[in-house]
């Protein structure tokens, strides 16, 4: 009887395997299309100084990629983490989190959480925790954003001086030439002016700016964000380039495909790895 249900167990994992070779949920990719290991991706990874790691939102792959990797950088690398889904003037909380010193609900009443936050962030948050490597809070507060949303960069000069500490040091410098920003006003079809990139370039510009305030020589410092901020080289990497243009940078994105066999020509050299995900996959929200 033992020998039976140790066979019928041998053939339900070798038909999972099969399975999942067959219906595969993701494949990674370099920028020129060429299909790529995730050791290899990896250990291109563990020679930089910073990895940008771009994801879809709501996309559960790209989130359990974050944390496998993460971990998985930490037995090659010192790590230190950072966020755009934390905004600067939360760091205090987050950092009390981290100590221990209050519990996960406490953080929620005292931090501004997305609300995919249990799902997607929690993990990889708690892993820090467990493994007391620094989170870092980088993106700039929403209201100010909004701010420059509505009345453009100049309504930032008017802040009080201790709510400046929570942007990138003004001014800031900025290119409404580049693709991406270009791009979002196409894709908005003029809604919002030449103040919807400058929203999204002052995000970019304060995200540079704290992973460069916290960046340690010597350890890797991965940043997760939404693939938009990142992508084609631009938005937080064109920051961190004006910064200091001698570190070495590597960027993930994450696209969505029918066909996992190809990666589809619009989506090479959006990055140095690109994930590309069934676009059936089930999402977190």
């Amino acid at each position: 009887m033992t020998q039976r249900i140790a066979m019928l167990l041998l053939w339900q994992l070798l038909a999972v395997a099969a399975l999942g070779q067959g219906k595969p949920a993701y494949a990674l990719f370099d920028a020129k299309g060429k299909k790529v290991s995730y050791q290899k991706m990896l250990k291109t990874i563990s020679g930089a100084d910073m990895l940008l790691f771009g994801e879809i939102h709501n996309n559960p792959i790209t989130h359990w990629l974050q944390l496998e990797a993460t971990r998985d950088l930490s037995q090659m690398r010192p790590l230190l983490l950072g966020a755009e889904m934390f905004e600067a003037d939360n760091q205090a909380a987050l950092n009390r989190y981290l100590s221990g010193a209050i519990t996960a609900k406490e953080l929620s009443e005292q931090a501004r959480l997305w609300s995919n936050y249990a799902t997607d962030y929690a993990p990889l948050v708690n892993w820090a925790k467990q493994n007391q490597v620094p989170f870092i809070a980088t993106n700039i507060p929403r209201k100010y954003a909004n701010l420059v949303y509505r009345e453009g960069f100049a309504a930032l000069d008017a802040l009080p001086t201790e709510e400046k500490q929570w942007i990138a040091p003004l001014p800031i410098a900025y290119d409404g030439e580049l693709p991406g920003y270009k791009n979002m006003l196409q894709m908005a079809h003029g809604h919002g002016g030449d103040n919807l990139p400058k929203a999204q370039a002052i995000k970019d510009a304060t995200m540079a700016h704290f992973i460069m305030q916290h960046f340690v020589p010597g350890k890797l410092f991965i940043h997760y964000h939404g693939a938009y901020h990142s992508e084609n080289y631009e938005g937080i990497l064109w920051y961190l380039r004006q910064a200091n243009p001698t570190l070495r940078y590597i960027t993930i994105t994450t696209v969505l495909q029918a066909d996992l066999r190809k990666l589809n020509a619009e989506h090479k050299n959006k990055a140095d790895f690109i994930i590309c995900v069934d676009e059936d996959m089930t999402t977190t929200y």
